[in-house]
């Protein structure tokens, strides 16, 4: 029975949620795994032509291990950036101008805005380079484009994105 393919979704998610569940909270932690393990199953409805998916277990587990590495990640690159336990008032140099503070708040939104324009793929492969510090090779793994295009929308994000800020 074990070996058999699920005849439906809903069989898939009954049958293996539980070791999903388990693997994850080991790698993540209780507060985060529910809500991957909900993700996991998320991302494979949305995967068009679902149903030809040789292993679908072995599938939703690829699923469940490159969510808790990019987990990983962005907990890695908050760390790096942001200190727990700060009050804004402690962050924030008093000493700055106010024209200086309004000038950087409207360059951040310029940029904001900019990374949203940015065609789909591009937008992808910029954020996963720039805020989750993937490789080349990772994002295109990712996305499913060769290295070389990852190269040229990381190119054209960053045309854009200077066009934007000058």
């Amino acid at each position: 029975m074990p070996d058999e393919k699920p005849t439906s979704f809903r069989e898939l998610f009954l049958r293996h949620r539980r070791g999903l569940l388990d693997y994850l909270r080991r790698r993540v932690g209780p507060e985060d795994a529910s809500d991957l393990l909900q993700e996991t199953f998320v991302r494979a409805l949305r995967r068009e032509r679902f149903d030809t998916v040789e292993d679908p277990p072995a599938f939703l587990k690829q699923i469940a291990v490159n969510l808790s590495r990019d987990l990983a990640r962005r907990r890695e690159s908050e760390a790096r950036y942001f200190v727990a336990g700060e009050d804004a008032e402690d962050i924030v140099d008093p000493t700055i101008a106010p024209d200086d503070l309004h000038e950087a708040s409207e360059r951040a939104r310029r940029f904001l805005a900019a990374v949203e324009a940015l065609p789909p793929k591009c937008r992808q492969a910029f954020v996963l380079r720039r805020f989750e510090d993937l490789s080349h090779d990772e994002i295109a793994a990712r996305l499913g484009v060769t290295r070389n295009m990852v190269e040229k929308h990381l190119r054209l994000a960053l045309e854009r994105l200077r066009a934007a800020l000058d």
